[in-house]
């Protein structure tokens, strides 16, 4: 009888340490498949000076929180041809269009044709007071923030394809 009482309140305990599982992980991206706008967005030609079209490279799925000193996004490689040391122009402005922040950004990436990485810089926001406005909305007072690129250039390795 006593081993009975103590095998039920065992499984009495487990049964009540059994409840579902508090998720504390983001279970929808929503904003991975948003592509970023680009800076001059209309010009398809390619630059005559650099021979670069603005849209060899498309940006999407952009994050930053407030609190993160990292921005991270996916590249593509729209090229025929595998590229690396991606240089972005990268403009930062409000919700109302007014330009917070503009700054050249080289990724360190390895592209074959077609490609898309994910990849992360070190922020612009030193101070951890914004967050991208297609991102989670952060419990602490911040700004909202746009961002658009205009692709810079890119390196076309020679020799030995990378691994």
């Amino acid at each position: 009888m006593k081993n009975t009482l103590v095998i039920l309140l065992l499984a009495l305990m487990v049964a009540v340490g059994a409840q579902a599982r508090t998720r504390t992980t983001q279970s929808k991206l929503a904003n991975a498949k948003a592509v970023i706008e680009q800076i001059d967005a209309d010009s398809t030609a390619v630059d005559s000076i650099t021979g670069i079209n603005p849209h060899d490279i498309t940006m999407r799925g952009f994050s930053k929180r407030a609190g993160d000193s990292k921005e991270s996004f996916f590249l593509t490689n729209n090229t025929r041809h595998s590229i690396s040391h991606v240089r972005l122009l990268m403009r930062y402005s409000s919700l109302q269009d007014e330009v917070l922040h503009e700054r050249e950004v080289e990724v360190p990436v390895s592209l074959k044709p077609g490609e898309t990485q994910l990849v992360a810089v070190r922020s612009f926001d030193v101070q951890r007071l914004f967050y991208y406005y297609g991102g989670p909305q952060p419990r602490k007072v911040a700004t909202p923030f746009k961002v658009a690129f205009r692709l810079l250039g890119y390196d076309i390795p020679v020799g030995k394809p990378p691994r």
